[in-house]
């Protein structure tokens, strides 16, 4: 089963419009030639790891003369190298400058950093701490362990809200209309056999989860792949961040992977939600 592939954050997957910023003259102050030049950034990936200057055009709306600056631009800024023979156009590694940036600034990663790898020791297991935006959480801070089942998932990984742990858990600590909009905002499919995707089966889901104070998923994005996950709240109470413990399906039954780790995924979340 391929996982959901890391992409640029679309239309579709925007933030609910209680959390966009205010329209009107805000709308002034947008600098276009910006959103372009991620637009360029972002028109690489798995699927498109080289471009050359029509397809960067064509995967980002653009035509050959703005595409041909843009690419010039950001080559002499050291985000892009352009083969001299092929002449296409690949991204750096100063790409992951911001990246970078965001992981030692973020006060986040900074309060939950201690928590993270003790639960790591503890139980010996894949922890991961994941934020939400829009319908989709990204993986922030992750700690492997021997019994890693998925590989591929690394800092800055994408995946659906409504079809993790982590997704189910934050939204759970939302009222449940705004829980629900992130939902219809959601390209609800299955991924695997055991996906609940169902608009009302999520809803049941996410009142279960408040109710029990942690989410599971069993192979709702990977076949053999399970996790427990809770959430961490910030001082208004609402969820900022999800703690997850993830797990291989071959090793724990679900009945196993509630009663060892539940507690233990609470207990984290609440210590870091206290800092």
């Amino acid at each position: 089963m391929s996982m959901p592939e890391t992409r640029q954050p679309s239309r579709a997957s925007a933030s609910p419009e209680s959390e966009r910023p205010a329209r009107g003259k805000t709308e002034a102050l947008m600098v276009n030639s910006v959103e372009k030049a991620f637009r360029v950034l972002y028109a690489f990936g798995r699927q498109h790891q080289t471009l050359n200057l029509s397809q960067v055009a064509s995967e980002t709306g653009m035509d050959l003369s703005a595409a041909q600056r843009f690419t010039y631009t950001l080559t002499r800024l050291g985000y892009l190298h352009k083969d001299a023979e092929t002449k296409r156009f690949e991204l750096t590694a100063k790409t992951l400058d911001l990246g970078y940036h965001f992981i030692r600034g973020s006060r986040l990663i900074d309060r939950a950093m201690p928590y993270l790898m003790h639960l790591s020791k503890e139980t010996e297991e894949t922890v991961n701490l994941t934020v939400r935006e829009g319908p989709e959480i990204i993986f922030v801070s992750r700690f492997l362990s021997r019994h890693v089942l998925n590989t591929d998932v690394i800092i800055g990984t994408r995946m659906p809200a409504y079809c993790t742990a982590p997704g189910i858990a934050m939204l759970s600590r939302l009222p449940e209309d705004e829980a629900m909009a992130v939902i219809d905002a959601s390209d609800l499919k299955a991924h695997t056999p055991s996906t609940t995707w169902q608009r009302e089966a999520l809803r049941e889901k996410i009142r279960r989860a408040a109710a029990q104070g942690y989410a599971t998923a069993f192979e709702e994005v990977y076949l053999g792949d399970a996790s427990i996950a809770a959430p961490i709240l910030d001082h208004r109470g609402r969820p900022e961040a999800a703690v997850n413990i993830a797990v291989s399906c071959s090793r724990y039954s679900r009945e196993e992977v509630v009663a060892r780790f539940s507690a233990l995924i609470i207990a984290t979340a609440h210590a870091i939600s206290r800092v």
